[in-house]
């Protein structure tokens, strides 16, 4: 994907995000992340401990990288909180970089959830 795609279908992804949620702002990198998390977790609660905070964003960074090959599903502990195990480790050098290729995944993601739900947008 060219820069400039990732750019646009970055935007979109946080343009739908800030639709759906109804919010002022456009969310950033790591309130996408925590989304992510929650999904993959497959419930909600009021309020979540920072440590739990914690465990969304890295639950979300494992189900991108997965993505790559980097990381894959281990399984659900007894609380059905989902685990990850590393594969392979993640080559990109840098924030940056790190940062862009968590947004392409992001964008992957965000895809499929378009594909498995007919389309999150009104059109």
């Amino acid at each position: 994907m060219k820069e400039w795609e990732l750019d646009y279908e970055w935007l979109r992804v946080r343009h739908l995000v800030k639709k759906t949620f109804d919010r002022a702002d456009l969310p950033d990198l790591n309130a996408i992340l925590f989304l992510i998390g929650i999904q993959e977790l497959g419930r909600w609660q009021e309020a979540f401990t920072k440590e739990e905070k914690q465990d969304l964003m890295h639950i979300a960074v494992c189900r991108l990288l997965s993505y790559g090959g980097h990381y894959a599903f281990k399984g659900r502990d007894a609380d059905g909180w989902p685990h990850y195990e590393l594969r392979r480790p993640v080559e990109a050098q840098g924030l940056k970089a790190q940062e862009t290729l968590l947004k392409a995944y992001a964008i992957q993601y965000f895809r499929e959830l378009e594909l498995e739900n007919g389309g999150l947008e009104d059109e």
